[in-house]
């Protein structure tokens, strides 16, 4: 069994700071989230992640995953229109193709902005999921598309949040890891896997927004309500 904890940036991932680090045998961080912990195996970040952001030093056992590593992997599970433009999602399917795991934990991926106070654990920062993006029509159907095809592969996705969330997951704690994932609508993942082939919204290279004139946006509002019926 292999268990990833997979850390965003909001306000709730300075919670595993102190954490043992078993039962967790990779620790993901997402863009800024590898200063949270210094034992992280795994950095993912787009593009356009500031240089002055990256951590200076590097250890051998460490691998920082780009657009050229999770573009790719992402494209094995439909590609970035339907899974969603966000990190969060990318390192997900990331993980799920390159690390074949049981269970993927996040924490710090809850996505929900505050009016006031801090919106990641660093203070403010910009609330990039809530950009005006037809990917992220529903986060919490984009969050049950990967729950749902993370089960088929025989891995479940919880939140270790206790935060407001739009991850549809579970919720646990790292004493309370699933054995097995959660119950999946195997009929709902077909007819949105179907629908999916018959909209055909896919771009190779993963930059969707420069294609944005295909995609209809009610068909994808459509598309959603079949991922949610999927867990």
């Amino acid at each position: 069994m292999t268990h990833i904890l997979i850390l965003g940036s909001g306000p709730s991932v300075v919670d595993c700071a102190g954490w043992q680090r078993a039962p967790f045998d990779r620790i993901l961080a997402i863009n800024n989230a590898w200063q949270v912990r210094d034992d992280w195996d795994n950095l993912i970040h787009p593009s356009d992640f500031p240089v002055e952001r990256m951590p200076a030093d590097v250890e051998p056992h460490q691998q920082i995953i780009t657009a050229t590593d999770y573009v790719s992997q992402q494209n094995k599970f439909g590609g970035f229109v339907y899974a969603g433009g966000t990190m969060a999602f990318t390192a997900g399917y990331w993980a799920l193709a390159a690390l074949q795991p049981t269970v993927m934990a996040f924490l710090g991926c809850d996505m929900v902005y505050a009016g006031t106070g801090p919106t990641h654990f660093y203070g403010k920062g910009t609330a990039d999921p809530l950009r005006d993006d037809v990917s992220l029509r529903s986060l919490q159907a984009k969050s049950a598309r990967l729950q749902a095809l993370a089960a088929r592969a025989g891995c479940a996705c919880v939140n270790l949040s206790t935060e407001d969330s739009r991850l549809v997951y579970p919720r646990a704690t790292p004493d309370t890891l699933p054995t097995r994932p959660a119950p999946i609508n195997a009929d709902a993942i077909a007819q949105a896997e179907a629908e999916e082939a018959r909209l055909g919204y896919y771009v190779p290279d993963g930059k969707y927004w420069k294609h944005a004139d295909r995609f209809d946006p009610v068909a994808i509002d459509a598309l959603d309500a079949l991922w949610l019926q999927a867990v």
